[in-house]
């Protein structure tokens, strides 16, 4: 076979080009049409162009080695059970034995892998073409067959995008995130990269999911902890060309890193790019199979650092669904003309990846009351923070100083309603500088530190170009409100913190993002315009409603199969909506009606019409906002 293709570099791993290239090329779409018999006679035979190419043959799908004393065996499994990302688990042998009749006709795992691994205490200490020599030692040993998809050339070359390693050992990287620890195998997840270019994204991904599955992380490698993409743990690297976005799937060389963590005296691997051949099928299913919800959408959530994140096309449908139930505009003021499409959709997302949220909310539009808040906003806020503490998230609220009294009246009396499971704390901020700002969202005033990693505005006054807070009529209120929105705008400065506004008339914080829209088409626009724009701005007919739709899309995103693994990084167990309770965390019209009238006894009035009354912005609780509560409910609750 040696003559088939002459010329072959003696470290396969090498990027190649020109006609050395070609002949690899050549020689690889050889090895796809042979028989999975011939290419097991000829992996054995250690030929050099032979040792990374055994994931060639015929959509079989080749297998990964580990093997262990049996006393680990036990833990092992669960440990790739809780963390089959990373680590598919295909089958194991029993004591003494090296093949699994599951797997068909594979090879002795002795002598059918190219090249091992030989660990001794934690620490690699050699390579072994083969372990006939310790077949002592194996009688007390158990060999872990560990799945491994090498179909992702196969999901590039359908987006058109050609391998640029054509014969190499794609790089790999130890990440910062945890596997699930049991007992002693505890290691960090490792990961491969593939640059990507961007419009080809979401194609490539739905290419991938089909056959290797779907990535854990598409952006900045830095978020996973990865410092330099250039300077991978194993293999070679992949070079960023301009455009290209870094796409990463988990690798099951986090095997490597486990039996390495356990320390036990003697263990053994198959080497990085190297692997069994088994008769199992390799993972394909063509794209156009999927079913909605396992088809996945791609959507940027941040520019700085870079970060795409995915859910389903079933789930993304559901959001803008929810969209358009809460732009509907029945105080007729044009804010269809403020719509942007999946903005609902992207700061769910955002907000689903946040650790920590800070969440304003206060329009004192009732200048010549006491107090002069309105009930458009409190009840959306909390409804969002209620989630949010659902979701297990840190949640602050942050307020005017006049208005603290009231808020912490209004979470308290919140809890003991049921409304809230939990109070949340109460922040002000009065700083009045970007440095201020800034030491506010930082810890210790380290922009590298930030406190929180999402804001939310919902109905909360915003400044407009000329400094002044402006209701809809044109008063200004300036001496009612506080610069909360110098964090939003110190937040546009601080990696890692992204914003929402949510606003109905354009004069809220973060609607700065559409104020031309605003000039031109709301009554006194030219005026009240909110200058300060967050990433996302919801626009809904009622402000309540956005904070109500964005919990409601919380919840979708978090029930969708897609986008909980991509949250969890394809390690430990998913989290079913059931076993959190979510259900309960969601507003429901009985919740809303409490909260509403606990606004009610603190004299909190109704924006447009001043009553103190059941009704937000001069519309009845009852009818109105219970029907598109009710509306939200009804597209939540359908399975995603």
């Amino acid at each position: 076979m040696s003559a088939a293709f002459p010329g072959a570099h003696p470290n396969c791993s090498t990027i190649l080009c020109g006609p050395l290239k070609d002949r690899v090329m050549t020689f690889i779409h050889y090895l796809k049409s042979c028989a999975p018999s011939a290419v097991r006679s000829l992996i054995p035979q250690k030929k050099p162009n032979i040792r990374n190419m055994s994931s060639t043959a015929g959509g079989l799908r080749p297998a990964s080695v580990v093997v262990l004393h049996r006393s680990l065996a036990p833990a092992f499994e669960k440990f790739c059970q809780a963390n089959s990302g990373p680590l598919p688990l295909l089958g194991r042998s029993e004591p003494g034995k090296w093949t699994l009749p599951t797997l068909g006709t594979a090879p002795d795992a002795r002598t059918g892998c190219p090249q091992f691994q030989k660990y001794e205490f934690g620490a690699c200490t050699g390579s072994l073409a083969s372990l006939e020599e310790y077949s002592e030692q194996l009688k007390d040993m158990v060999t872990f067959f560990l799945g491994c998809s090498f179909s992702l050339e196969g999901a590039l070359e359908k987006v058109g995008l050609p391998r640029r390693d054509p014969a190499g050992h794609v790089g790999a990287y130890k990440t910062a995130v945890p596997c699930v620890h049991i007992a002693g195998f505890c290691c960090p997840l490792v990961v491969t990269m593939r640059p990507i270019p961007e419009d080809k994204l979401e194609r490539l991904v739905q290419a991938s999911c089909s056959t290797v599955g779907q990535p854990i992380h598409i952006g900045d490698p830095e978020l996973l902890g990865i410092k330099d993409l250039s300077k991978p743990d194993y293999g070679d690297p992949a070079v960023c060309q301009p455009g290209d976005v870094p796409v990463f799937w988990p690798s099951r060389l986090t095997s490597l890193e486990a039996v390495s963590s356990c320390k036990t005296p003697l263990a053994f691997t198959s080497a990085p790019g190297c692997t069994v051949m088994t008769d199992l099928k390799d993972m394909e299913s063509p794209a156009n199979r999927l079913t909605p919800e396992g088809i996945p959408e791609v959507h940027l959530i941040s520019q700085d650092p870079l970060h795409y994140s995915i859910t389903s096309a079933s789930a993304a449908q559901k959001i803008r669904e929810l969209e358009t139930i809460i732009a509907v505009d029945p105080g007729n003021r044009g804010i269809g003309h403020l719509f942007c499409k999946d903005e609902l959709l992207r700061a769910s997302l955002s907000l689903s990846h946040a650790h920590s949220v800070l969440i304003t909310t206060g329009f004192p539009t009732h200048f010549k009351h006491e107090p002069p808040e309105e009930t458009d906003g409190p009840p959306g806020a909390i409804a969002l923070a209620t989630f949010l503490q659902a979701l297990e998230k840190g949640v602050s609220m942050v307020v005017d100083q006049r208005a603290l009294s009231l808020f912490e009246k209004l979470v308290e009396e919140a809890v003991e309603q049921g409304v809230m499971k939990t109070q949340t704390p109460i922040l002000t901020y009065q700083g009045g500088s970007a440095e201020a700002a800034q030491a506010f969202l930082c810890e210790n005033r380290d922009p590298k530190s930030p406190r929180f990693d999402h804001l939310v505005a919902i109905e909360r006054t915003g400044r407009a170009a000329d400094g002044g807070y402006y209701n809809a009529r044109k008063m200004n209120v300036k001496h009612l409100v506080d610069p909360i929105d110098d964090l939003f705008l110190a937040a546009q400065k601080i990696p890692g913190i992204s914003s929402t506004g949510v606003g109905d008339g354009g004069n809220e914080l973060g609607m700065g993002k559409v104020k031309e829209a605003v000039k031109r088409h709301i009554r006194n626009g030219d005026v009240i315009a909110c200058d300060v724009e967050a990433d996302f701005a919801v626009i809904a007919g009622v402000s309540n409603w956005g904070g109500y739709a964005l919990a409601c899309a919380l919840y979708i995103l978090n029930s969708c199969e897609v986008h909980e693994c991509y949250l969890r990084k394809a390690v430990g167990p998913s989290r079913a909506p059931g076993e959190q309770n979510w259900t309960q965390a969601l507003p429901s019209i009985t919740k809303e009606e409490k909260m509403l009238g606990i606004l009610v006894r603190h004299k909190v009035r109704s924006g447009v019409s001043g009553i103190v009354g059941m009704e937000v912005d001069g519309l009845p609780f009852h009818g109105t906002h219970t029907q598109i509560i009710q509306k939200l409910l009804d597209v939540t609750s359908v399975s995603v």
